[in-house]
């Protein structure tokens, strides 16, 4: 059991990373990868959002079940992220107000993030019980704030390069080096079988 979780949790963050894997949450991702604190804060917004998300939607998903209504699940999880975010929306603008003002426009965004909505239907196809779900979402949380950091990190370099072309500063540069990213990230897919 707790190696089957190992690796979901490895694979999570290396394998089936969420951005530079799956291309799920590409808008936050380069969005706010331009510097590290705010990379930094955005992922562990959407682990905390994944986790939470998960924590409630895996049971929800039973209960649709259960009735017979399990074709709403995109519809209820849409909603129990959409309230989640503000949730964690508003306890941000009461006791972190300069990350608040940082993440600005991208706190939003959780809501429509996709890779949390990914995340929580991938639990239930890939038939995780509540467990794995949760490790699942955590190591998908974790692929993505690894994924943040390291663009960041690349983007700061970047800002500083004269040499490239004028045609490839801003984001084609951004989107050439996320693409490489995910090529490197690919050399993963044989880690598990």
């Amino acid at each position: 059991m707790i190696k089957s979780l190992i690796v979901i949790f490895i694979s999570m963050i290396l394998i089936n990373n969420y951005p530079l894997a799956q291309f799920l949450g590409i808008c936050s991702f380069l969005g706010v990868s331009k510097d590290l604190d705010s990379a930094k804060g955005m992922g562990y917004a959407v682990i905390f959002v994944m986790v939470v998300a998960t924590l409630a939607t895996w049971p929800l998903q039973q209960l649709l079940n259960a009735f017979g209504l399990g074709y709403l699940q995109t519809v209820v999880f849409i909603l129990v992220i959409a309230f989640l975010v503000q949730l964690i929306e508003m306890f941000m603008k009461k006791s972190m107000p300069a990350l608040y003002t940082a993440l600005g426009v991208y706190l939003p965004l959780i809501t429509t993030n996709c890779a949390v909505l990914g995340v929580c239907i991938s639990n239930i196809t890939d038939g995780y019980n509540f467990i794995e779900s949760i490790v699942d979402a955590l190591g998908g949380g974790v692929g993505y704030l690894f994924a943040m950091v390291l663009m960041a990190g690349v983007r700061t370099k970047l800002v500083d390069e004269e040499n490239f072309p004028e045609s490839f500063r801003g984001v084609p540069i951004v989107l050439v080096t996320a693409s490489i990213m995910s090529l490197a990230f690919m050399g993963f897919s044989g880690m598990f079988s």
